[in-house]
């Protein structure tokens, strides 16, 4: 009994010819020509259908496995992987994942067949696209840094809600600074401008949104406090600072985020990650490697990034700086804090002096007259929290308590606790003046 085959279309339209040439209707040439192939290989299908029939012409290895698919225990333990350690990992991600950590090598499309084989579908839920004109990108590295924050369950409720805050250049996408923080606020900013510095320069410009962490959002700010610490610092090291129309003009950051929401958030959840310090451990390992997988070169091969200049305190730029007056005490009040004074050059008193208080992102609280150190005390790097501080001297502990700031409480006697005359009531002496 003969073994039936089915033919695809190709193979039935390879018959038909084949069929036509052997008959005489076709000459070689044209045989060839319709076959679309060389003229030994016309030869050899013909040799093939004169042998089995149209048969012949089905490929060999039809109905064999193939000699390059994947072992099962090999495609077991891949869908093991994806539904325990690697679970809620994208398909490139998990593949990725496969060669760096596991050893496995597997092609996307392959690992995108096992899984949609086995019942995993894709943990991402893409919609229909709208259209939009994308702008090109900058010519050269460090033309322009596109900065944002993305608030965010990073932890997945195994922790607080944090924002990522950072930066990617808009030639590359490369991610030049990030930090985790527990709001987006200008310590975050702070601290990539910082990073950013050190690690390539200074860019040309930034591009960001309306945050009130660049600029006041309340109209009725006057001019000289339209500059946030932010954008003081942006102009002490001249860089232009943009704003964007909308979130989709600063898209390339806008999709790194939701990169970002994708890989990193499973990464977290494999290192069972729990705080805020944990979080910014894994993200310094995780931006090297994203770099890698994600920047493209630029169109030009030489950098703009500029240097920053010899002479320039980069802590005391970033840094959130604010003028305040020394009080008759020799004391000066800073966001709830009461920082005291040492004595002045001869003992003097620095009362009435206006003095610049400097909290560097190091965690030092400065107080500067005329370029010269007052006191310096440790407090914490959030203005926010400066309220927490105590009375200080220049050393950083309490004063010692003293007769004046102990107080006196009087007995219950005392003529203080006596009760005094009644003031009189506001309608009797109205009825006094109306007679």
């Amino acid at each position: 009994m003969r073994e039936s085959v089915t033919l695809n279309a190709r193979e039935q339209q390879r018959s038909e010819v084949v069929g036509r040439w052997l008959a005489g209707i076709l000459t070689t040439g044209e045989a060839v020509r319709l076959l679309g192939c060389s003229e030994r290989t016309a030869w050899r299908l013909r040799a093939a259908m004169l042998a089995k029939g149209a048969a012949g012409l089905a490929h060999g290895n039809r109905g064999r496995p193939s000699a390059h698919r994947l072992p099962d225990p090999v495609a077991d333990r891949i869908v093991e992987l994806a539904t325990t350690e690697y679970r809620g990992f994208n398909d490139t991600h998990l593949g990725e994942m496969l060669a760096e950590e596991e050893g496995v090598v597997i092609a996307r499309s392959s690992l995108r067949r096992l899984l949609r084989a086995r019942g995993l579908a894709s943990p991402r839920r893409r919609r229909a696209p709208r259209y939009r004109s994308r702008r090109e990108r900058m010519a050269q590295e460090g033309l322009m840094i596109q900065v944002d924050g993305s608030r965010h369950d990073w932890l997945e409720g195994r922790g607080p809600w944090l924002t990522l805050v950072g930066g990617i250049d808009d030639a590359t996408g490369r991610i030049v600074g990030a930090v985790f923080r527990e709001a987006e606020d200008g310590v975050g900013y702070l601290t990539i401008l910082r990073d950013m510095a050190r690690r390539f320069g200074l860019p040309a410009s930034i591009y960001r949104d309306g945050s009130s962490v660049f600029a006041p959002t309340h109209g009725g700010a006057r001019q000289r406090d339209e500059a946030t610490q932010v954008a003081r610092a942006l102009a002490e090291l001249g860089i232009t600072s943009i704003a964007a129309g909308s979130a989709q003009a600063k898209g390339r950051i806008e999709r790194a985020w939701g990169t970002f929401q994708d890989r990193l958030v499973s990464e977290l959840r494999r290192r069972n990650v729990t705080d805020l310090a944990g979080a910014n451990g894994l993200l310094r390992d995780f931006i090297p490697r994203f770099n890698r997988r994600f920047a493209v070169p630029a169109a030009s091969p030489v950098p703009a990034w500029r240097p920053v200049p010899p002479g320039l305190d980069l802590a005391r730029v970033l840094a959130f700086r604010w003028r305040r007056a020394v009080g008759s005490d020799s004391t000066v009040r800073l966001e709830g804090a009461l920082l005291q004074l040492p004595p002045g050059p001869g003992g003097r008193s620095l009362a009435g002096r206006r003095v610049e208080v400097e909290l560097r992102l190091d965690g030092r609280l400065l107080v500067m007259a005329d370029g010269r150190l007052l006191a310096a005390v440790p407090a914490p790097p959030e203005p926010r929290r400066l309220r927490e501080l105590r009375m200080l001297d220049p050393q950083g502990s309490p004063p010692e308590p003293t007769s004046r700031n102990v107080g006196y409480r009087p007995r219950s006697d005392h003529p203080w606790n006596r009760p005094g005359p009644r003031a009189p009531s506001r309608m009797a002496l109205t009825d006094s003046l109306s007679r």
